[in-house]
């Protein structure tokens, strides 16, 4: 089973009760990561940058860290 660190960016939206994550951007490392976050602040009512675990047989991400967060995000471990 090979793991590897991946950096994923993620848009929040609003929906009725809170907010739920749109479409995920991959980024190359954690200052990437950071500045795609920084640039989607302003389009989104919540933007999270993470990076996570990936492994690479089955696709199954966990363990996720947050790099940096803007306005509204949903608590991924929850997900």
């Amino acid at each position: 089973m090979a793991i590897a660190e991946k950096f994923i960016v993620l848009p929040f939206k609003k929906v009725r009760g809170g907010v739920a994550p749109g479409e995920m951007r991959q980024a190359s490392n954690a200052v990437s990561a950071e500045k795609i976050a920084t640039s989607m602040s302003t389009r989104f009512p919540g933007v999270a940058a993470y990076a996570v675990k990936v492994d690479e047989e089955s696709g199954d991400m966990s363990d996720p860290r947050l790099i940096i967060q803007f306005g509204e995000v949903a608590d991924l471990a929850a997900a």
